[in-house]
């Protein structure tokens, strides 16, 4: 029987373990960590499952706002300028990625065939692990302070119709009946009916290694720390606790995915977009569907902790102590975003987060054999769309370790940045 160790229990190195199990090979978990612990990026993200998050993060005129982002320390985007000589060159690639609505729309289209159908998966794969109760399908909204602050945003929206996304378009009463707890100061809103998201996205990444055990998976509280590769055949990963032989190998590790990813032939440009979160628990008021503020790209969702704002993007790397005040930003806008809250928390009612989403330059995950052996997977880099993408990412995995062509996989190949 063909063993796979998968190198980490995020939500993709999960959704990974389910899919080889159910095609009858042997797998090993290792990680660390506690799945879904609070050191996880899925602890802490903003709970959307969405299939319209088809969009890179660079657009066309971004490379414009490059000295803001480094002016400015708590805006949306920052860049810490200790960090910058070491971040150059995966901001280059970033904003190249972004350079024109051509490369975009490109971008859009790979990212659609991986998050068509997201709620949907996930669904199955709470129902087999039996929390069915996580994946909420409440559609998701994005709301605007009027119909011209939309309208600034019509690229992306237009890539999104090229690419197949639909959604309704509210007017302000029809707004405040959909979702009454959206501030006054949002007239306009987008809903998205097929769209879902995940009140506890921890849980949901713990329920699903636990049932990867169940069925047969052993989880090894290890870091992968080197493969054993010769004669271009993986031959076993090495941790702490000695060689684990193995025939495959998926590097999921997130953020830390690097230096496995090196070892394995491929210096993939990763980097870490440092994401805050703020949560304010028994909040006064609890939205029923999550929902987006064009002033301040956050997701505001009732999660199981409370009402969660998440969001931000920091370049400042793994070790880059937290910059809390960013988090407190979050959690500002979210007074201001949300119809009912007051306007001042006591400090101690607000509950901050920090962790790593693991991204590359053109906004497309690594997904497919390494360069110095087939028998090691790339299965990292998902940026904002991990939790979301999880379930097809790992359905793919399944299909590469059982030798089946992916052809819907060649956009995320690592082999684009050989």
């Amino acid at each position: 029987m063909t063993h796979v160790v998968v190198i980490g229990a995020g939500i993709v190195g999960a959704c990974v373990a389910l899919a080889t199990l159910a095609r009858g090979m042997r797998v090993t978990i290792l990680d660390p960590g506690e799945p879904g612990g609070e050191q996880a990026a899925s602890y802490g993200n903003g709970c959307w499952i969405n299939p319209l998050s088809v969009i890179p993060p660079a657009l066309p005129g971004t490379w414009r706002k490059v000295p803001h982002f480094l002016r400015d320390p708590l805006g949306p985007l920052a860049i810490r300028w200790a960090y910058l000589p070491r971040a150059a060159p995966w901001l280059w690639r970033y904003l190249r990625a972004g350079w024109s609505e051509e490369r975009v729309t490109r971008t859009a289209h790979a990212l659609r065939a991986l998050l068509r159908d997201a709620p949907d998966r996930h669904l199955a794969l709470a129902r087999r692990a039996g929390c069915e109760g996580l994946i909420e399908r409440r559609g998701l909204l994005y709301v605007y302070p009027d119909r011209a602050a939309f309208a600034a945003e019509a690229l992306a929206w237009r890539i999104r119709r090229a690419v197949g996304c639909s959604w309704r378009e509210l007017e302000e009463e029809e707004l405040r009946q959909l979702e009454p707890a959206v501030s006054t100061r949002y007239r306009f809103g987008v809903y998205v009916p097929e769209a879902a998201h995940c009140p506890d996205p921890g849980a949901l990444v713990a329920a699903l290694i636990a049932q990867a055990e169940a069925e047969g998976a052993r989880r090894l509280r290890l870091p992968a720390t080197g493969l054993s590769i010769a004669g271009g055949r993986l031959r076993a990963v090495r941790t702490p606790g000695g060689e684990i032989a193995a025939d495959r190998a998926v590097i999921a590790a997130g953020a830390h995915s690097r230096p496995l990813a090196r070892a394995a032939g491929d210096d993939v440009p990763l980097e870490s977009e440092r994401g805050y979160h703020a949560e304010i628990a028994a909040p006064e008021v609890a939205p029923r569907i999550p929902f987006m503020p064009s002033d301040g790209k956050m997701s505001i969702v009732h999660s199981r902790g409370g009402l969660r704002a998440a969001g931000q993007v920091e370049i400042a790397g793994l070790t880059a102590p937290p910059n809390w005040d960013r988090a407190r930003i979050l959690g500002q806008h979210l007074l201001r975003a949300v119809a009912g809250m007051p306007e001042v928390l006591p400090a101690e009612r607000m509950r901050v987060w920090l962790g790593h989403r693991p991204s590359l330059p053109d906004g497309l995950p690594c997904l497919g054999p390494a360069a110095a052996t087939p028998d090691v997977l790339l299965a990292f880099g998902h940026g904002h769309i991990g939790l979301a993408a999880g379930p097809a990412s790992g359905e793919m995995l399944g299909r590469m370790l059982a030798g089946e062509t992916v052809p819907e996989a060649e956009p995320f190949s690592p082999a684009r940045f050989r």
